[in-house]
């Protein structure tokens, strides 16, 4: 294993401009012979600017959406406990292709990468369907399940309506992005959530209030904006994909049904599912906590959620590129390169997730500010940041071992390990804080922070262990 002493990946200056440029333009290395240094930067650069964009859309659209009222937030709050559910298939079916991809591409199986490709893209269309049925015909009952108040139900259902109604682009634009991902054309996943996202961003305004010939849409002109701009992302992810990137292409001929190579990936992509699943389930009830609480709690609560995700992703631009590295290392058949790969980028999450948390810790309400101007909403969220500054730490390293086991192909363990922590230990906690004990939605907030500091220490301690190395996929 390379040592780890090292903070920061070291490029010498007089190449670093020329470094990021291929980063961001996209390379044709190979992950699995060049410096693990180097491969964190090129493949890492991408996926954090194509997060960061993807963040930047949800802060921005709930900037938005939060001046028409704490209403029109929580309606966006309650919509995303549905959306959730579709995200925890979206991203479990992504973990598994990365991996699949990854290794095959670390083979130097470029046609079966690309056979693989066709069949997730099918499997994602499939997957959608249930969610557009629920979303176009129950949209209101949806809503009124999740203890919505009737603002919500008279007036935001039509936000619920087109966004679980067009969720096909959604699943789309994860899954056919995980297979650039994991073929290593990090870059082309970066501009294709560029596009989509800058499409939403200038949507947004104009459909929401109307500006120019367009009339005022409210909640629902930020959904339709979402879909068109999405929409268009998963249109250019098809064309660029057919036409071919540096490590992977599809052809005309591999558009068929391969029923061996969509059991292969639905078997690698349960453990996947069920991973996002539970923790996705344990993040409705805790909404319908706060629900119970109020439409403040579940608004500052969605508020935090969005800066969280924005402040995050650079972190989750890190652990992906762990788990392209860890899949194409384990395919070329080096796998303490693989892990080196993982100590190595641990450390760079953690530096950059103690510096956010300095942030979180004495800026909470200053950063709720930008988004409300409701006091109530602004104490609820800035808490809840200043609660999460307390665990940084431990989540860089957290993300990156997780990373760590579905790069490798292994999802079926930190399903396991959410089961315990998120359904046995967390929802429970945090009902017991909020309800029994009238903490109220500082019992949420301090029994999240408890269940998932706990599952962060274990889940790093398991990934020491090493079984993730002998995982087949």
């Amino acid at each position: 294993m390379e040592a780890t002493t090292n903070t920061a990946p070291h490029i010498p200056s007089s190449s670093f401009w020329k470094e990021l440029g291929n980063a961001i333009r996209g390379t044709e290395a190979d992950y699995t012979q060049i410096s693990i240094r180097k491969a964190i930067f090129l493949l890492a650069i991408p996926m954090i600017l194509e997060l960061v964009m993807e963040s930047a859309f949800a802060v921005v659209d709930i900037y938005f959406v939060g001046r028409l009222g704490p209403s029109a937030v929580a309606t966006v709050g309650l919509t995303e406990t549905y959306l959730f559910l579709l995200y925890s298939i979206a991203m479990g079916l992504s973990m598994a292709v990365t991996a699949i991809i990854a290794r095959r591409i670390g083979e130097k199986k470029g046609a079966d990468a690309g056979a693989s490709a066709v069949q997730s893209i099918f499997l994602a269309i499939l997957s959608s369907i249930p969610f557009a049925i629920g979303g176009i015909f129950f949209a209101k009952e949806l809503l009124t399940l999740m203890g919505a108040d009737q603002w919500s139900i008279d007036h935001g259902y039509r936000y619920t309506q087109w966004m679980l109604g067009g969720n096909g682009v959604i699943m789309l634009l994860f899954v056919i992005n995980a297979i650039f991902r994991g073929a290593g054309d990090a870059a082309i996943a970066m501009r294709v959530l560029w596009i989509a996202n800058g499409i939403n961003i200038i949507l947004d305004p104009i459909l929401i209030f109307g500006w120019g010939p367009f009339p005022a849409m409210g909640i629902e002109g930020a959904a339709i904006a979402t879909n068109v701009g999405r929409g268009i992302g998963v249109a250019t992810q098809l064309w660029l994909l057919f036409k071919g990137g540096k490590h992977i292409r599809v052809t005309l001929a591999q558009l068929y049904w391969d029923a061996k190579t969509i059991m292969n990936i639905i078997r690698t992509s349960l453990g996947g599912v069920g991973q996002m699943i539970v923790g996705m389930t344990s993040w409705i009830f805790l909404m319908r906590i706060m629900a119970d609480v109020g439409s403040e709690a579940v608004a500052g609560s969605t508020i935090a959620l969005r800066i969280m995700m924005f402040t995050m992703m650079p972190a989750w631009g890190l652990s992906n590129a762990a788990a392209t590295l860890v899949g194409q290392n384990l395919g070329a058949g080096a796998p303490d390169r693989a892990e080196a790969s993982i100590w190595k980028i641990g450390v760079y999450n953690m530096i950059f997730l103690v510096g956010v948390s300095f942030v979180y810790f004495f800026f909470p309400q200053s950063l709720m500010s930008i988004f409300t101007d409701d006091a109530k909403v602004i104490a609820i969220g800035g808490e809840w940041l200043r609660i999460l500054s307390y665990s940084y730490f431990v989540y860089g390293w957290w993300m990156v071992s997780v990373q760590a086991f579905n790069g490798a192909g292994d999802t079926k363990t930190p399903t396991k390990i959410n089961v315990v922590f998120f359904w046995l230990i967390q929802i429970p906690l945090c009902y017991f804080l909020a309800i029994k004990l009238g903490w109220e939605h500082s019992g949420v907030f301090w029994g999240v922070f408890i269940s998932e500091t706990s599952v962060g220490i274990f889940t790093l301690w398991l990934f020491t262990r090493g079984k993730w190395k002998t995982a087949m996929v």
